[in-house]
């Protein structure tokens, strides 16, 4: 037997599209080209650690280093991201998914950092934060005395 959904007589397909609304009207429509950045997510963000790094990755497509601002606390590195809304005229949008505006992004580290060491690097809209771990996270190795 084959179901078939036509119009709107059938519950589910009036229910999707009463949610479409909702959400539409809530955070407005896909194409929306005045949506800040924040407001469509933030970029990912990859961390990672070896025995004497902690590493974030943090995908920027279209920024130049200029356009970010970090800093690091303690065991907290902070993103702060502008990307401008470049007028283009004579051009019409039908999706623009990549937002604009600014926005900021703590990010808690595994450990603590030495924050003078602390490296960044923008590469093909990739940031790359490399930083050092501060001695006192780093693993030693204690000597075991013998009793003789």
């Amino acid at each position: 037997m084959v179901f078939r959904y036509v119009g709107s007589r059938y519950p589910v397909d009036q229910l999707r599209r009463e949610m479409d609304r909702l959400f539409n009207g809530f955070l407005g429509t896909v194409g929306d080209v005045s949506r800040p950045l924040g407001a469509w997510g933030r970029p990912g963000v990859n961390v990672w650690e070896s025995k004497d790094t902690v590493y974030v990755e943090l995908e920027l497509p279209g920024l130049k280093s200029d356009q970010v601002e970090l800093s690091v606390v303690g065991e907290e590195l902070s993103i702060k991201v502008d990307r401008p809304d470049v007028e283009q005229e004579g051009v019409t949008y039908h999706r623009r998914e990549r937002g604009v505006g600014s926005f900021n992004r703590v990010v808690r580290l595994p450990v603590e950092v030495d924050p003078n060491r602390v490296e960044a690097e923008l590469r093909h809209g990739v940031l790359t934060v490399t930083l050092p771990k501060a001695e006192s996270a780093r693993p030693r190795k204690i000597e075991v005395a013998s009793a003789g």
